[in-house]
């Protein structure tokens, strides 16, 4: 019973360490990205990492400088979360052009994220592109730019203060590229969408809808 325990616990820490990382890559709905087969995939992987991990580490008799009951709990810690950097590691590198390439469990890790990551972008794309169509249609670029940015901004309370500067900055590289409001005004919202979310903005832009005619 207490091995059960021990990898059911050391499974569901490698599953987190793998959600937190697909989650902070899709800011505006981290969850919605989340239900999706390629990062299902990944965070099944990460869990598979951590099993292996607790199982080599029992195996060979790994403490971890732990002595004593806590001998079990460290390595279960390690294990959960420290697998995946452990995996990530090259056992040589070898050059290739101008570039180093890793060999090892990490170059098999980083091909399997970046399919993941691929694929999640992939279908978020998609259902973004619909949404803010919909969203931003009839909504005039000018108005957008002078009055939705600094509303969205006032309607979030707890937005770091690099967070708004680096939208601020997108902004304004926006405003002065010279492509079609119609073009423009998406690319606002989907600027807007990646800090406040779908939800905010939709909710802002409804009830700036009449004054961004």
């Amino acid at each position: 019973m207490p091995e059960a325990i021990d990898f059911t616990a050391v499974a569901l820490l490698g599953a987190l360490v793998g959600i937190a990382e697909l989650a902070s890559r899709y800011r505006d709905e981290p969850w919605d990205a989340l239900y999706t087969w390629p990062a299902l995939l990944y965070v099944a992987l990460n869990a598979a990492a951590s099993l292996l991990a607790l199982g080599l580490s029992r195996g060979y008799g790994w403490s971890f400088g732990a002595a004593g009951e806590s001998v079990r709990w460290t390595q279960v810690l390690v294990a959960g979360v420290g697998a995946m950097a452990l995996f990530r590691t090259s056992l040589f590198t070898v050059r290739a052009g101008d570039r180093d390439i890793g060999v090892g469990p990490g170059s098999f890790l980083e091909i399997f994220r970046g399919v993941a990551d691929r694929e999640v972008d992939r279908l978020r794309a998609r259902d973004r592109s619909m949404r803010i169509g919909k969203l931003m249609e009839g909504v005039s670029y000018d108005k957008a730019y002078n009055g939705l940015v600094p509303y969205c901004l006032a309607l979030m309370q707890n937005v770091p203060n690099e967070e708004q500067k680096k939208l601020l900055h997108a902004v304004k590289l926006l405003n002065e590229d010279k492509i079609e409001d119609a073009v423009k005004v998406r690319i606002l919202g989907l600027h807007l969408m990646n800090v406040v979310g779908p939800d905010v903005l939709s909710a802002a832009v409804e009830s700036l809808r009449a004054q961004m005619k």
